[in-house]
């Protein structure tokens, strides 16, 4: 841990204040999400269509994905500030121009850049490990939690606004602005707190053969990748349910597309207070049927004919409160595999999971190409998160294997 005195705002020499680390945590979900509700309109302007639009969320997970691997290394090699500030400042750059794209091919590869978005959030969780003590680190990551999840509430709900009132540029200009501004905080809050470790990029590549031989880590991994995989595909697909298959306006569409934050927000939550006494294998396994029971339930009211952008949204707040509970305790799992390879554990399974929502992304776009209907984009949510039930069963029951031959009276 860096030996920083308590944080004040402004002062670099202090520990980074929390509203600093909820900010970095929160651009890159700001900007994932703030510019959903204008999809429709941005279709008509580059002479696509919503589907191809689409892979602007999944071009933007994919490379957030890339940037999650090598972030943490890098930061490690030459410090956290100024692989936090040079980010910034790309980002701000790549959300200025992305607006005066003349192509979609132009336009996505902006998005690419705007990706680097993802080094604030995963430093952000390193400055805290780097400044915080053990058991006070759990309370801060969990404020830093709740905060970014208010972000995609919010974010959609302004964009939609925006749209209306101005047009579906003042997103991105909006967006420019917000990093600009958390730019000039960073550079007067954030001091540098990289502990000289003498670790280096390759000690890191290096373990990983280590986790991704075992069998268990690819269980929590997996269980969290396929059952976020379900929010990834409504990035992609919910848009364009809202719009074409529900006729609703962009802001309407930014007050719906907010309702999974919701959920996640109260997932969060009742994460924080129930972990500990029900086990995170427990607790993962609640959170995917949640999900699922969700996912059914919208499954159900469609096929009755009753349909609506109440049935579809609404549900996607359990889908939410599913991912709430699921992920933060599937991570946990992901560290208590190899605790010296936590910091490994985290980059890259979180890579993994952000490179799964952007194919699913991707995926749910090509699914509703043409369609009139919300239902294909439902059961391909269904399915990623049925596939993550079976994993969660194959990791409790790995454990329960590993628990027999660890007790001393089998010998081992």
């Amino acid at each position: 841990m860096t030996p920083l005195r308590p944080s004040r705002l402004f002062d670099r020499h202090t520990q980074p204040h929390i509203v600093t680390l909820i900010l970095l945590a929160s651009i890159s979900a700001l900007a994932m999400n703030i510019f959903l509700p204008s999809l429709p309109k941005m279709a008509v302007h580059y002479n696509s269509t919503p589907a191809i639009m689409g892979l602007s969320v999944g071009v933007y997970l994919g490379a957030s994905a890339i940037i999650q691997i090598f972030s943490g290394p890098i930061s490690d090699a030459i410090g956290r500030r100024p692989v936090v500030l040079w980010s910034l400042a790309i980002f701000i750059i790549a959300s200025i121009l992305a607006p005066f794209a003349t192509t979609v091919h132009t336009f996505l590869a902006l998005r690419a850049l705007q990706a680097t978005a993802a080094c604030s959030m995963v430093l952000s969780r390193a400055i805290i490990r780097d400044t915080t003590e053990t058991n006070k680190a759990g309370s801060k990551l969990a404020y830093v939690t709740m905060g970014m999840s208010v972000v995609p509430m919010l974010s959609p709900a302004i964009g939609g606004f925006l749209d209306k009132y101005i047009n579906w540029q003042a997103s991105f200009y909006l967006t420019a602005i917000l990093g600009l501004m958390l730019l000039v905080l960073s550079y007067l809050d954030l001091g540098e707190t990289a502990p000289d470790t003498g670790g280096s990029m390759r000690k890191q590549v290096g373990d990983y053969p280590e986790l991704l031989t075992s069998p268990r880590f690819w269980g929590y991994c997996m269980a969290s990748a396929l059952g976020s995989g379900a929010f990834f595909a409504y990035l992609g697909g919910g848009s364009f349910v809202g719009s074409v298959v529900f006729h609703l306006t962009p802001e309407t569409l930014g007050i719906y597309f907010g309702a999974p934050a919701l959920g996640y927000f109260v997932g969060n939550f009742i994460s924080g207070r129930f972990s500990v006494r029900f086990g995170i294998d427990r607790m993962i396994s609640w959170g995917l049927v949640t999900t699922l029971l969700g996912l059914s339930l919208s499954l159900v009211i469609s096929y009755l004919g009753y349909g609506s952008a109440l049935s579809f949204f609404g549900s996607m707040t359990i889908v939410g409160l599913g991912n709430g509970l699921t992920i933060p305790n599937a991570t946990a799992g992901m560290l208590s595999v190899r605790p010296k390879l936590a910091g490994t554990a985290s980059g890259l399974g979180s890579s993994i999971m952000i490179g799964g929502g952007a194919a699913l992304s991707a995926l749910a776009g090509v699914t509703l190409d043409g369609q009139a209907s919300e239902i294909p984009l439902l059961w391909l949510m269904w399915g990623s998160v049925i596939l993550g039930v079976f994993c969660i069963i194959l990791v409790i029951k790995r454990n329960k294997k590993v628990a027999t031959l660890d007790s001393p009276t089998t010998g081992h």
